[in-house]
């Protein structure tokens, strides 16, 4: 019988635990016991044995539990799991172990102890494309299924509350009625989640260069002229060698989920009516293949990529990329070799409500860094700081034959050297990561008119283009006048996307 067997296993693994404590004592080594694990024989000192064995006793009491309703864990078991020790949560219906992967987790532990014991997947959801957690925790982490009869009395993670109370909103709006990017914006902060408006919202410091990003635009005039033939006009353009319809592209722009289910999808969605470009981002929150699935057949894509300290999980990534043919060309991205310090991010994450368990230093790894962190600087976690002219473009040209963007050169020098490693380098784009990495950065518009004065050559050399500040279609005019080939927005599309849907962002593009 089913109770036989159980009594069977518990009285063999009872043995074990005896039999391992006396190695421990007796000799230098232990021997750890999972349940769903080999045993893993390690070097120990001898006047840790007892302290060990207490620790044998914990997962040992993982062992019965685990066991318990044959592949089932009821409430009563989960629940008892919501510490550094032993840290369980439940996704999709499933009881995950992550206690072995709270010191490498890239955000720092905080952020999973706060949701431990709990249903986390509402908090887990939009933030992580599908194959996360196969990429980061082994088979045997997941420990079964959720006991059915328990599972609505697992408690859930706090969901995120509104940005607007209940009481002020009346749903999304007709996009017809919104003229401008200001009131999409507006829209967008009464339908998406406090947390949502923090990320995209926030910038660096005291936000001068997100908001010189726009004023630089406001202070260069046009110069209208007359007698000129106005009837046929052509929006579309080329951008490295791709026919496009628009001159305007969508920058690499994370967590579109945060705004719509139907993420960085949608945005792709929109893109393919007007014929734009996007740029994918390295953090977003569907997988590569997940976004460009529906691509029409002359939809272009770029893929961002941050280079890992593990260069291995970047090269395994380019290796998918690779194989996409609607991506053309690969947007190496150099203005945020670390994350800035955005407030309104860090400020959010100190008003919520859930408390993570108290970490110990004894556990090992990193409670996270100091103070608040907010969701920029978790997706930071990992990025490599070391990239130089000479090691990054030859590590990048062997791993991938596709077209090289740059993305976020600040100063006509670097634009020049940038020039000098043509072929290799195709474009490069103007950019200082919307004011959300280091605060009074130049807007790019700024550079632009500096490569004009000083390099103008540039221009002959490689693809310009340029992102930041652009709320209104004479914006891009001024940029496309100035010599960029292409305009990019980025919290744009992510209002859009917030605000209505896909329909929200084919509204942004129709209003610029």
């Amino acid at each position: 019988s089913n109770f036989s067997n159980f009594l069977l296993l518990s009285l063999l693994l009872t043995y074990f635990l005896v039999f391992a404590c006396f190695l421990s004592r007796s000799t230098n080594s232990r021997y750890i016991f999972h349940p769903l694990r080999t045993p893993e024989r390690i070097l120990t000192q001898p006047d840790k044995s007892l302290t060990e064995c207490s620790r044998w006793k914990g997962i040992m009491g993982k062992v019965f539990d685990a066991t318990e309703g044959m592949g089932q864990v009821s409430c009563r078991i989960f629940a008892k799991h919501n510490t550094p020790e032993s840290c369980w949560v439940v996704l999709y219906g499933k009881v995950y172990d992550v206690t072995d992967f709270l010191s490498s987790h890239p955000g720092g532990m905080k952020v999973i102890l706060k949701l431990a014991g709990q249903d986390a997947t509402q908090e887990y959801d939009p933030i992580h494309p599908p194959g996360t957690l196969e990429d980061n925790l082994p088979r045997e982490a997941m420990l079964g299924t959720v006991d059915p009869e328990s599972l609505e009395s697992i408690p859930k993670a706090v969901t995120e509350q509104q940005a607007t109370p209940p009481e002020l909103r009346n749903g999304p709006p007709s996009m017809n009625t919104l003229l401008n990017l200001d009131e999409i914006e507006a829209a967008a902060t009464k339908q998406i989640s406090r947390k949502a408006w923090a990320y995209y919202y926030s910038a660096a410091d005291d936000l001068t260069s997100k908001r010189w990003n726009n004023e630089a635009y406001h202070a260069i005039l046009l110069r209208p002229r007359v007698f000129i033939d106005c009837s046929r006009c052509d929006l579309s353009t080329a951008f490295l060698g791709h026919r496009v319809g628009l001159p305007i592209f969508v920058c690499p722009a994370a967590m579109a989920r945060f705004a719509h289910p139907t993420g960085e999808a949608g945005i792709a969605a929109a893109c393919r009516r007007f014929g734009a470009v996007q740029v994918i981002s390295n953090n977003a929150s569907m997988t590569p293949e997940q976004i460009v699935q529906e691509a029409g057949p002359d939809q272009v894509f770029g893929w961002q990529l941050y280079v890992q300290v593990d260069r291995k999980k970047s090269e395994t990534m380019l290796a998918r990329i690779n194989k996409l043919k609607a991506i053309k060309f690969v947007v190496l991205t150099l203005d945020a070799p670390a994350p800035g310090k955005r407030e309104d991010d860090e400020r959010h994450n100190l008003a919520s409500k859930s408390s993570p368990a108290a970490f110990q230093p004894s556990m090992g790894g990193t409670a996270g860094p100091r103070g608040s962190i907010g969701v920029g600087r978790q997706l930071f976690a990992g990025t490599d700081a070391t990239l130089t002219w000479d090691t990054a473009l030859p590590w990048l040209a062997k791993h991938t034959s596709l077209p090289i963007v740059l993305k976020g050169l600040q100063t006509h020098e670097d634009a020049y050297i940038a020039s000098l490693h043509a072929p290799q380098i195709k474009g490069i784009i103007l950019s200082n990561h919307g004011g959300r990495a280091l605060d009074t950065a130049p807007p790019a518009v700024h550079t632009l008119l500096e490569i004009r004065k000083y390099c103008p050559e540039v221009f002959n050399k490689l693809d310009v283009w340029v992102d930041g500040g652009v709320r209104r279609g004479t914006d891009v005019v001024k940029a496309l006048c100035l010599g960029a080939r292409g305009v990019g927005i980025g919290r744009a599309a992510l209002w859009g996307l917030g605000a209505g849907g896909i329909e929200g962002v084919e509204r942004t593009l129709q209003s610029l």
